[in-house]
């Protein structure tokens, strides 16, 4: 019997402008990794596989972790939420990489696991992060239709307990004792997320106020970060630009779908689409 694919686990598209794969570039090769929050190991497959890397993968699930074996040199399960998680990690264990990809917003406490995750840099050591962008556009757009209701993935993933805007997420960094020293924005138009069908709900008049936020098609934000007293002058991601893009051929079939189907349709082709190993956005 074939095996059932995770709820978080996809294919990553490594040239595409998708978080996972800028976090997979923002790593580089042939480092030692600590990833917090594997999963099923969506990105720790790429990173031994393409980027030659030697990783110790945390997460809370064991189901997840038997999975990554055979591409990790150590994996540990873990409770984030528990403060004394670093122990098991091993308080002397130190990375070239701590890689958190899209994991604080499930956690009651980011800034004290962020923390923690930065005892375990080497000596020039980096952080590779990932955030879900709590304002963009769609989101307003849920708010305004007066439907904030979680889903399984995305934005308002069920499991997201935490939300972050882009200045929380600079102090974020700050108050653990770490700059960002680059960042990037992955960029996606309000009709071609999850919330389409919610945007295509409010009114055009309130469309157009909402494009006044210049970080309104901000998906997610990923982050490179060091220390504090570390090389490396720091960023402003109030400063940074947001570059548009353009759609891209799975951005249009997937917005006409969500525009034109119904949700118990569209669900099921996506479901349809994880099992085949294809990420589905949305």
């Amino acid at each position: 019997m074939a095996e059932q694919r995770h709820k978080y686990e996809y294919q990553i598209e490594q040239e595409s402008d998708s978080g996972p794969a800028r976090v997979i570039r923002n790593v580089g090769t042939d480092k030692r990794v600590l990833e917090i929050g594997s999963g099923p190991g969506s990105i720790t497959r790429p990173l031994f596989s393409e980027s030659r890397c030697r990783i110790t993968a945390v997460d809370i699930d064991s189901e997840s972790l038997s999975r990554l074996e055979s591409c990790c040199d150590k994996t540990i399960q873990l409770d984030l939420n528990n403060p004394v998680w670093p122990d098991a990690v091993g308080k002397d264990s130190r990375f070239e990489v701590v890689v958190a990809a899209d994991v604080l917003e499930h956690l009651y406490a980011p800034l004290l696991v962020l923390k923690a995750m930065k005892t375990f840099l080497a000596t020039d050591g980096y952080m590779v992060i990932s955030l879900p962008h709590v304002a963009h556009s769609a989101v307003h757009a849920c708010l305004l239709d007066e439907d904030f209701e979680y889903g399984d993935s995305g934005l308002l993933d069920r499991t997201h307990i935490r939300f972050f805007g882009i200045k929380n997420i600079q102090k974020l960094f700050e108050d653990a004792g770490l700059k960002i020293v680059h960042a990037e924005f992955v960029v996606r138009d309000p009709k071609h997320t999850e919330f389409a069908g919610r945007w295509g709900r409010i009114s055009p008049a309130m469309r157009s106020v909402l494009a006044e936020n210049r970080f309104g098609m901000v998906y997610q934000v990923v982050v490179k970060a060091v220390p504090t007293e570390a090389d490396g002058e720091p960023i402003s991601l109030m400063d940074l630009p947001v570059l548009a893009r353009l759609p891209s051929r799975r951005d249009s079939i997937g917005a006409f779908l969500r525009t034109h189907l119904n949700a118990e349709i569209y669900a099921k082709l996506r479901f349809a689409a994880a099992k085949l190993g294809v990420a589905f956005r949305g």
